[in-house]
């Protein structure tokens, strides 16, 4: 089991993968477009993406209000599974993302990244976090 895993924003989707186990995630890239609705790079990347890790799933992450509610952001999130699910043909879960983003510039704070240089991580270790997340939940099962 190889899984991809997909942090998702308007202009960025962060992107890591797992190990062939399945146990750990890693960090990979953050793919970045000029305005939101323009997918066509994006999703080609993705494909590679899966392609070259031998991808069997995709966990996208799901950003859910504190309340439990859907926002935007969640509804353009339900969106995107649809098309990510049609352009690999591969299961996309979606899994809650809350506080990953909070989390992560942390993580980036505590190991002594300058400020200046988050951006160009902060995606990529939120959707480290969310694909970490999911493969712990699967592996207490």
């Amino acid at each position: 089991m190889r899984a991809i895993g997909l942090d998702y924003g308007s202009k960025t989707v962060g992107v890591a993968v797992s190990d062939p186990f399945g146990w750990t995630a890693q960090a990979v890239e953050t793919i970045t477009r000029e305005k939101e609705n323009h997918l066509r790079a994006t999703l080609r990347r993705i494909e590679e993406l899966v392609h070259i890790y031998e991808a069997d799933r995709i966990i996208l992450g799901l950003p859910l209000n504190m309340d439990d509610t859907a926002g935007e952001r969640a509804m353009a999130a339900r969106a995107f599974q649809e098309t990510l699910e049609k352009k690999t043909g591969l299961p996309v879960f979606l899994w809650d993302e809350r506080l990953t983003t909070a989390e992560a510039e942390e993580i980036l704070k505590e190991t002594g990244v300058p400020r200046a240089e988050w951006k160009t991580h902060v995606d990529k270790i939120a959707a480290v976090l969310i694909l970490q997340d999911y493969l712990n939940a699967q592996n207490n099962r």
